[in-house]
C-alpha cells in the first residue's frame, strides 16, 4: 500500500515537472482588453523580428513596492519574457533591485533611473518610499533609457520604441516650415518630442530658387500667419511632384475669446492653392453639441465674481473617427475653430478620406459676428452631422498621381506655445498621437502607428439628461435592497408552503 502511494507521488511530481517545463517552453496569455494591450502588435514583433544584435534590457525594479505597483513589475517581466520568445533570443535581460544597497541605488541613478517617491501606509502609518521602476536598453554601443515604466499599452510602445530607435544608424529627416509666422520648434515640443524617437526633425525655411530637398520623408506646415508667396508654393508643388508628402494643419477660421469676434483668417495663399488641388475649405465655424468647456468669470451675489464652466460648442470634440491608421485607436480630439474640408466630386484622381468628423448634433455658424459666451444653444442649432474637420488626400496633386496629403482645418491643436511666452500647456496627447500618427502615415509608415494610440487615453461618460442620470443613480441605491427584499419574500412563501405542506402530512 506505502509502495503504491509512493509511486502515485512520483508519477504525480514528473506529470507536474514536465508540464513546467513545456509552459515555460509555450508561454503565452491570455487578453480580454478591449484594445488588446496585452497582445504584442504586429508592429512590436517586426521591429523584434529585424533585430540584428543582441538587446539588453536591465530592469530596474524596486522588489518591496506596495500592491498596487506590483502588477505593473509583472506585466514587464511578462512582457519581457514575449520579446525574448519574438526575437529568436537576440533580446535578453535582468531584473535588479536598487534599494538592495547604496551602491545598487548609485549605479541606478548614474544610469538615469530616477526613484519615484510613493506614498506606503504601514501599520496605519503612511511614509514615503523611494521606488524605481525603470530600464536601460542597450545594444553595441548604443544605450537608450526609460526613467519611469508606464503600466498598460504604453509600456509596450516605450519599449519598442527605444528598441527601434537603438537599432537605427540614421534616422530618417523630417521638415517643420518656417518663416511664414509658423510656431517655433520649440512651441511644439510634445509633438517633437515624439517625433525624434524615429526621426531627424528639423526647421526647414525656403529661400531663394533651392528646391526643398527630397531626402526629407514630409513637410510638416502648421499654424502659417503670413503669406506664403507664388514662388514657395511652387516649391512645395515640386516637393511633392518629386514624390515628398505633406501635412497641412492651419486655421481659415479665426475666432477671438479676448475680442470675442468671429471672422474668416487673412487669406496667405493656402486656401487658393489647396483649391488649384480639388480641394475646398469651408467658409464657415463648426459647431459641436459634444464640446469642451471654457472657464468664464460670473459674479455671484453678493460675493464677488467665481469661475464657472460653460460649454462651449466652438471647441468641438471630436470622438468621430475613420478606420484608417492615422485616426485608428483614437479617443477624442479638440480641433477649437475647425471649419469644414470637401473635395471637388468631378476629380476623380482625387481620394479624400475623413479622419475625423463631428458629431451626429453639429451646425455651421457663419463669420462676420460676435461670439455670445451665454449663448442657450438648442437642437435647432445642430441640424447637421459628422461633417469632416481633417481628412487624407490620396491621388494626383500636380503632376504626381500618388501623392499623400493630410489637413487639418486647425492649426493650434498640437502647439504647446513659445516658451519665451511663459503661456506653454500640455497638449491633449490624442492630438499629438494623430500628427505623429499622420507624418508616420506620409513618410511610408514606421509601422507603430496603431502602436502609439494602442492605451486608451480618454473615455469620458457619456453626456445624458439630468432625468436619466437621477435615474440611474437611485436605481443604483434602491434596486439591490428591492431585488433582497424580493427575494426575501419568496424564500418565505416558499418556506410557509413547505411548512403547511409538512403540517397537512404531505411530505
Amino acid at each position: 500500500m506505502k509502495k503504491n502511494v509512493f509511486i502515485q507521488i512520483v508519477i504525480l511530481s514528473a506529470i507536474l515537472l514536465v508540464i513546467n517545463l513545456i509552459s515555460n517552453q509555450l508561454y503565452f496569455r491570455l487578453d480580454f482588453t478591449a484594445d488588446q494591450r496585452y497582445t504584442l502588435s504586429d508592429a512590436t514583433k517586426n521591429v523584434l523580428k529585424d533585430i540584428d544584435d543582441v538587446v539588453s534590457v536591465k530592469a530596474y525594479f524596486s522588489e518591496d513596492l506596495p500592491p498596487q505597483l506590483l502588477g505593473n513589475r509583472q506585466d514587464f517581466l511578462d512582457l519581457l519574457i514575449e520579446y525574448e520568445n519574438r526575437s529568436n533570443g537576440n533580446l535578453v535581460y535582468e531584473f535588479i533591485n536598487p534599494n538592495e544597497d547604496e551602491e545598487s541605488e548609485s549605479v541606478a541613478q548614474q544610469k538615469g533611473i530616477s526613484p519615484v517617491v510613493i506614498n506606503v501606509t504601514e501599520r496605519d502609518q503612511v511614509q514615503q518610499m523611494r521606488a524605481y521602476m525603470g530600464a536601460v536598453i542597450e545594444m553595441g554601443d548604443r544605450t537608450e533609457i526609460i526613467p519611469v515604466i508606464q503600466p498598460g499599452a504604453a509600456m509596450e510602445y516605450d519599449l519598442t520604441t527605444v528598441i527601434k530607435k537603438i537599432s537605427i544608424e540614421d534616422k530618417p529627416k523630417l521638415a517643420i516650415l518656417q518663416g511664414h509666422g509658423e510656431p517655433t520648434i520649440n512651441a511644439i515640443v510634445q509633438l517633437v518630442q515624439q517625433l525624434s524617437v524615429l526621426y531627424d526633425v528639423e526647421p526647414y525655411t525656403i529661400t531663394g530658387t533651392e528646391e526643398i530637398p527630397s531626402f526629407y520623408k514630409a513637410l510638416a506646415i502648421i499654424e502659417p500667419s503670413d503669406t506664403i508667396n507664388t514662388a514657395q508654393l511652387n516649391r512645395i508643388d515640386n516637393y511633392i511632384n518629386s514624390g515628398g508628402n505633406v501635412f497641412v494643419a492651419f486655421t481659415p477660421m479665426k475666432g477671438d475669446l479676448q475680442s470675442a469676434f468671429l471672422q474668416r483668417s487673412p487669406d496667405i495663399g493656402l486656401r487658393a492653392w489647396l483649391s488649384s488641388k480639388g480641394i475646398q475649405l469651408g467658409d464657415n465655424f463648426i459647431v459641436d453639441a459634444e464640446c469642451a468647456s471654457v472657464s468664464v468669470r460670473q459674479r455671484l451675489g453678493p460675493f464677488g465674481m467665481v469661475n464657472t464652466q460653460i460649454q462651449f460648442p466652438y471647441f468641438p470634440i471630436i470622438k468621430e473617427f475613420a478606420d484608417h491608421p492615422v485616426s485608428k485607436g483614437l479617443e477624442s480630439l479638440m480641433l477649437p475653430f475647425a471649419t469644414t474640408i470637401s473635395a471637388n466630386r468631378n476629380d476623380s484622381t482625387l481620394r479624400l478620406i475623413p479622419l475625423a468628423m463631428s458629431s451626429d448634433n453639429s451646425g455651421l455658424v457663419p463669420p462676420g459676428g460676435m461670439i455670445d459666451i451665454n449663448k442657450k444653444w438648442s437642437e435647432s442649432d445642430f441640424p447637421l452631422q459628422n461633417e469632416t474637420l481633417a481628412a487624407a488626400f490620396e491621388g494626383r496633386l500636380g503632376s504626381n498621381s500618388n501623392a499623400k496629403m493630410v489637413l487639418v482645418t486647425n492649426g493650434t491643436y498640437a502647439v504647446n506655445g513659445e516658451p519665451e511666452a511663459g503661456q506653454q500647456q500640455q497638449v491633449n496627447p490624442d492630438n499629438i498621437s494623430f500628427t505623429s500618427n499622420a507624418i508616420d502615415w506620409l513618410s511610408d509608415d514606421t509601422g507603430l502607428i496603431d502602436l502609439r494610440t494602442k492605451g486608451i487615453t480618454s473615455r469620458p461618460l457619456d453626456q445624458i439628461e439630468d432625468a436619466t442620470r437621477n435615474l440611474i443613480k437611485y436605481g443604483n441605491v434602491f434596486a439591490p435592497i428591492l431585488l433582497i427584499l424580493i427575494y426575501a419574500f419568496i424564500r418565505k412563501q416558499a418556506n410557509a408552503r413547505k411548512k403547511q405542506n409538512w403540517m397537512q402530512g404531505n411530505y
